[in-house]
């Protein structure tokens, strides 16, 4: 994982895990680190029930991003045509 990991960031599973009956893509949030490269993952619903707590390895997870990487060049929109 190129970026490091960090309590409370926002993840998604990069693979299924029928073991917790998690599915490839699920979003979960980073609760507390167990071990190197080792978290407790909580999933929840839209409600903010949980509804799964796992233990997940890094390599399984990917960061989520909501906002544009401070790299990122300013957007360039066209002008509006006239009618």
């Amino acid at each position: 994982m190129s970026h490091r990991l960090k309590p409370l960031d926002v993840v998604a599973v990069l693979e299924s895990v029928p073991k917790h009956g998690l599915r490839r893509g699920e979003v979960g949030t980073l609760v507390e680190s167990l071990a190197p490269d080792v978290w407790l993952v909580e999933f929840s619903d839209n409600h903010g029930e949980e509804y799964a707590m796992a233990e997940l390895k890094s390599e399984q997870l990917i960061r989520l991003h909501y906002t544009p990487s401070p790299r990122r060049k300013k957007r360039v929109t066209a002008e509006p045509v006239p009618a």
